[in-house]
């Protein structure tokens, strides 16, 4: 459905700081670095697109995050979204909401909401029922 996601950042190497082991908790992999620009792409294992984008705002003016805007990622199971959000707080990230089930979403939802150090929310998701594991 998307072709990218960009999410403007005031400090590139904080940002870059911040993102780096979330997208790594999250399986996602850099495609491009380019602290020149300032720029950085990830993407999902093995593909292409979309791209999760953290640069500077291309018109020059301050960065300021959108009230009611929100970038959520997909994790494959519960532990993802502990995981995300975990590293998401170790690396200066803000809690908006603990990990846990959201079922006036649907019965199976599991998220986490957070900030980055831009305060740009961000939330990671799992739409799955919880693993049952052997007995």
């Amino acid at each position: 459905m998307f072709s990218h996601v960009f999410v403007s950042v005031t400090d590139f190497e904080r940002a870059l700081a911040f993102y780096t082991p979330l997208m790594q908790a999250l399986g996602l992999e850099l495609r491009f670095c380019e602290p020149d620009k300032p720029w950085a792409g990830w993407h999902s294992a093995g593909g292409q697109r979309p791209l999760f984008v953290i640069c500077k705002p291309y018109n020059g003016q301050p960065h300021a995050p959108g009230n009611g805007q929100m970038t959520a990622f997909s994790a494959a199971d519960r532990a993802t979204v502990d995981a995300a959000y975990r590293t998401a707080l170790a690396h200066g990230g803000t809690s908006e909401g603990e990990p846990g089930l959201r079922p006036h979403y649907h019965a199976n939802y599991w998220g986490a909401y957070f900030r980055d150090p831009d305060s740009n929310k961000l939330c990671v998701a799992c739409h799955a029922p919880e693993a049952v594991g052997p007995r």
